[in-house]
């Protein structure tokens, strides 16, 4: 089993909220697809990372996550570019990690 987890932005680069319509797509294309989603919503993450000049940007995130059986690599590579371009991001993380259900 693996859970896979996706960090979307809350704002573009020029710092406007994007519409809570984008994140409903989202979650919609995943349940669709897997099963379920699980978004959490109402408490931002901070991300911190530091770009090519050295400067340390800020993120606030949301987190979604579902999990699969079997990871389709060549899927979430063209999931991820199409977000990217959605979301107008240099890049937005998705990871996937090996899970035991109990």
């Amino acid at each position: 089993m693996h859970l896979i987890q996706l960090f979307l932005p809350l704002r573009d680069n020029d710092g406007q909220a994007f519409p809570k319509a984008m994140y409903d797509e989202v979650r919609a294309d995943l349940a669709e697809r897997f099963g379920g989603v699980t978004a959490f919503v109402r408490s931002p993450a901070l991300g911190l990372w530091e770009d090519d000049d050295g400067d340390v940007q800020r993120d606030d995130v949301v987190l979604l996550e579902v999990m699969t059986d079997h990871v389709d690599h060549g899927w979430w590579a063209a999931y991820r570019k199409r977000l990217e371009q959605r979301f107008r991001q240099d890049e937005v993380l998705v990871r996937a990690t090996r899970v035991e259900r109990l």
